[in-house]
């Protein structure tokens, strides 16, 4: 190959080059330091992608955030399970905000090593924050001639001994050379020299050399430029700025479109609606509840209907509609709530957990958690529901095992439980195996409460089966109800004879909602006796007519029913009553344990005058139905008798129906309910000695000093464990004894709570408080959380994951 038409660079143009590669290869010196990410207290947030971007004041590193705008997003990018169609709001990436967390690297662009590898817009940045010296820096290392760098070098030295600082000189501590700031990164002109290029480390002539280089022409350029740039600046008058207001402007639509979505996963995940359909599209039939919300929107909000213009007309990529990001907002959302509410539980430090096993749709055992604690802020209490639990071992070991597991992924102390509630099942309450018991071999503070609902309806079921009659009472009920409800004939005939309550089904487990069923019989018996003999004349059917005729003249008909219904009408509604009580989130044991007591007194007194209570009422309800108010005779079953026994030993004999009623029927119910309320209830008991002389202003008042004292040390003792405990009993005798007399009116607990949180100079008083008023009561919470279990996994997400 010839060479005559080869081309060589000159001498001059090769040590250039030469020059240039060094330059270069020195710049990249510490490179890989720029992906290190290092942890800094204050960082300075620049999207890297925004020229005009604010750089905040603080350290020397600065992150920069891969993460691109909308506006600038590239044509090319797909989602990998979505479809980009017109009219299709699945096309792109939605935007997946995990992504881009850890996508950020630190490069310090203040040092000039870096300077090299700067983009434009980096040098644009870079000139509006000016130049940042290290000014603990006072000498350089010495090079090999002795000489150093000085900070001295900073300040100019004027003919008359004034001293002017030279801004524009920036000393690289990596490099161990100056720089000239403007001259580095504005090159206006022909730049020569070290001071513009590689730096300058001549140290034994570095003073000629800074004052050669100040008063040259092309360093006086570069620094009138530099001027020129910061006064724009500071102007707002930048050739770029109205790109910066239109980043900006894209900056801004982007957090309300986000907050609007936002808002709509918080819609449906509060109402419980389903988010997806069977198609992702905008404008398509099935595509769900928050792409039908978007659109609807869409029809007055400015905002949305600009996103979605922009996704129909294919103009952006990242819509942030797709289901990944519904999931991860959800996710996010939930994942706030949880810590806002572990932080206010951390907060008050002692609090109580609720525990409650259902099985699901799938047939999966799942646990709810709630735990019960004092808002410091607000001084109520509070009981939060934080998840359900997937169980496998549904014994007192498994759960308690998952409920330890639960609590350390909680970062929650399980020695701050003070309080546990469960249901009545043995794997929960069991003296020996249960959760109460594992729980207390490790915390013996956290004093165990049986549930005062499932307790009120235990009481009721034991009542229910203590005679014969009270369960063929209930059976009667029930069999009025189907007669009627097993056809839309006769149920229309019950229509046409009562206006008032309907009637409805027994629960089988939920004893205290018969009240219901039995008060829509016991105002509107005529009414209903009559529908029943007409069914039994107008029905067809053989076996419904004849079950009419037999329930309206046997049953109805029947004085006995009259003074049964009227009986447990009145049982049941104070049982109510209290239930509904005991029910709420807010509920206080000693409001519980007056509760309990009042209903003993309540059935106490009924045994001595409920009974003619009942008949003189139920008397008046048979006139009105022209039945005879008197209970049915029965024949006298003689049986042989033996020789041993007396002519009075059998006094049934002797007996009225009336007084047999009485003593078989009514007497045995009403004896079962006071024995099983005070059976089930005995704990309360318990908590009153330990914790009752602060049920009360009043009660604390009356106390002399000696009792006083003694309440005090008996509740150092309950809340002691080894040598740790929670009050100390003569520091809580003296607070107690100074704070009765500031509590001039009567006051509750919680009362005396919020007093006190005005005078935080109460400590052990504060805390014996609040530790009272942990102790749950009822697991009504876990219950009610049921209701959202079967809305969340119902028969069409059975095959679901716990998610």
């Amino acid at each position: 190959m010839s060479t005559r038409n080869r081309k060589y660079d000159s001498g001059a143009e090769k040590r250039k080059k030469k020059q240039r590669l060094e330059a270069a290869a020195q710049s990249q010196k510490g490179a890989l330091e720029r992906f290190i990410v290092r942890e800094t207290a204050h960082a300075n947030v620049i999207e890297a992608d925004t020229p005009a971007a604010q750089v905040l004041q603080g350290d020397n590193t600065l992150e920069f955030d891969i993460e691109a705008p909308a506006a600038e997003i590239p044509e090319g990018g797909h989602d990998d399970d979505q479809d980009h169609d017109n009219g299709t709001a699945n096309g792109g990436d939605d935007g997946n905000i995990s992504n881009h967390i850890n996508n950020s690297f630190q490069p310090d662009i203040f040092d000039p090593r870096t300077w090299n590898a700067l983009d434009s817009k980096m040098i644009y940045i870079l000139l509006q924050k000016g130049p940042k010296r290290d000014l603990s820096i006072k000498y350089g290392p010495r090079d090999r001639f002795g000489r150093r760098f000085s900070a001295s070098s900073y300040n100019r030295i004027l003919p008359n001994r004034e001293t002017c600082d030279r801004e524009w000189l920036v000393y690289s501590k990596d490099l161990d050379k100056v720089f000239c700031f403007c001259c580095k990164l504005i090159k206006k002109g022909l730049v020569r020299g070290q001071l513009a290029n590689e730096g300058f480390n001549d140290w034994t002539h570095l003073g000629h050399r800074l004052k050669e280089h100040e008063t040259s022409r092309e360093h006086v350029t570069n620094m009138t430029a530099w001027y020129d740039l910061r006064l724009m600046f500071q102007n707002d008058q930048t050739i770029d700025n109205v790109a910066q207001r239109e980043l900006q402007k894209e900056r801004e639509h982007w957090r309300k479109v986000l907050q609007r979505i936002i808002l709509i996963v918080k819609y449906l995940a509060e109402h419980n609606i389903a988010f997806r359909g069977s198609n992702s599209r905008l404008y398509q039939d099935h595509n769900g509840n928050f792409l039908g919300l978007v659109q609807m929107l869409a029809e007055f909000d400015p905002v949305i209907k600009e996103h979605v213009d922009r996704i129909t007309n294919d103009k952006i990529r990242d819509h942030y509609l797709g289901p990944s990001i519904q999931n991860e907002l959800i996710n996010l959302l939930a994942t706030a709530i949880r810590s806002a509410i572990i932080a206010k539980v951390k907060e008050a430090k002692y609090f109580s957990v609720l525990l409650d096993c259902t099985p699901d749709a799938s047939h999966q055992e799942q646990m709810s958690l709630i735990i019960r604690y004092v808002d410091t802020t607000s001084g109520s209490v509070q009981e939060s529901f934080l998840g359900f639990l997937e169980v496998s071992d549904t014994t007192g070991q498994g759960l308690f095992d998952v409920l330890l597991e639960e609590l350390k992924d909680l970062d929650l102390d399980v020695d701050n439980v003070r309080g546990q509630g469960y249901d009545n099942g043995s794997n929960m309450k069991g003296k020996h195996q249960g959760v109460q018991k594992k729980l207390l071999d490790i915390n013996p503070r956290a004093f165990y409460s049986a549930c005062g609902c499932h307790s009120l309806n235990l009481t009721l079921c034991d009542m229910a089966k203590s005679c014969r009659k009270a369960t063929e009472f209930f059976g009667v009920i029930q069999r009025i109800y189907t007669t009627f409800a097993n056809s839309t004939k006769r149920w229309q005939i019950l229509k046409d004879n009562i206006s008032g309550l309907t009637l409805k089904s027994l629960s089988s487990t939920r004893w205290e909602s018969r009240i219901d069923s039995v008060k829509a019989i016991r105002f509107q018996i005529p009414e209903i006796r009559e529908a029943l003999l007409q069914v039994a004349e107008s029905d067809n059917d053989p076996l419904a007519s004849s079950e009419a005729k037999s329930l309206a003249e046997n049953e109805l008909g029947g004085f006995e029913f009259l003074v049964s219904i009227i009986i447990w009408y009145e049982i049941l509604s104070k049982i109510t009553l209290v239930s509904k009580q005991l029910q709420s989130k807010d509920m206080l044991i000693d409001i519980a344990i007056e509760s309990v007591q009042g209903l003993i007194s309540f059935f106490k007194k009924y045994r001595e005058t409920g009974y003619s209570k009942a008949l003189e009422a139920a008397k008046e309800i048979a006139l009105e139905m022209d039945i005879n108010p008197e209970f049915r005779k029965r024949r006298n079953i003689k049986r042989k008798r033996q020789f041993d026994e007396g002519a009075n030993d059998d006094a049934s004999e002797s007996r009225s129906a009336d007084e047999l009623f009485r003593t078989d029927y009514f007497i045995p119910i009403v004896d079962q309910a006071i024995s099983s309320l005070i059976r089930r209830f005995e704990q309360y008991q318990g908590y009153e000695r330990k914790f009752g002389f602060l049920f009360t202003s009043d009660r604390l008042r009356s106390l002399d000093d000696t009792s006083l004292m003694a309440a005090c040390v008996n509740l150092e003792n309950a809340l002691k464990s080894g040598e740790q405990k929670d009050i100390d009993a003569n520091e809580l005798f003296e607070e107690l004894n100074f704070i009765r007399n500031l509590l001039k009116e009567s006051m509750g607990p919680l009362d005396v709570l919020k007093f006190l949180k005005e005078r935080p100079f109460y400590p052990n008083a504060i805390i014996a408080y609040r530790i009272l008023l942990t102790i749950p009561v009822t697991v009504a919470s876990a219950e009610r959380s049921f209701s959202k279990l079967k809305l969340l996994k119902s028969y069409l997400r059975s095959t679901m994951t716990q998610e």
